[in-house]
């Protein structure tokens, strides 16, 4: 009969890099060190969150909860944010961070600076 083995837990003494996407449908959270491998990720639909449900700023609590949780794991004490579009998941997902050191928290949002060109005028 084969053995079960055991996840291992990585354990990771110091600071991590938090990058929130937040769309008008879901909120996905990923950890990643200070090269930017992934540590760790949550998302609203991982949290249990199907449908309409998944874009709410409770359901981007409850991910950034989830992902807490697996940060104190790994030993991560302090964190840099940083917040990517314009849903509704962006500042709840952040506050829900409690127990760590949020060194500093930058906005990414891509801004259009002009947008594209006008279409012509008709002819006629």
């Amino acid at each position: 009969m084969k053995r079960k083995e055991r996840k291992k837990v990585k354990k990771y003494s110091g600071e991590a890099i938090i990058h929130i996407t937040s769309s008008f449908n879901n909120t996905i959270i990923t950890a990643t060190d200070l090269v930017g491998n992934t540590l760790a990720w949550a998302s609203s639909g991982l949290a249990g969150f199907k449908g309409t449900r998944e874009s709410t700023p409770f359901a981007a609590q409850t991910a950034s909860e989830e992902l807490a949780r697996k940060l104190k794991a790994m030993g991560v004490k302090s964190l840099s944010v940083k917040m990517k579009g314009a849903g509704s998941g962006r500042e709840s997902a952040l506050r829900s961070m409690h127990g760590f050191e949020v060194k500093k928290i930058i906005e990414r949002t891509p801004i259009p600076h002009n947008g594209v060109r006008k279409p012509r005028k008709r002819r006629g």
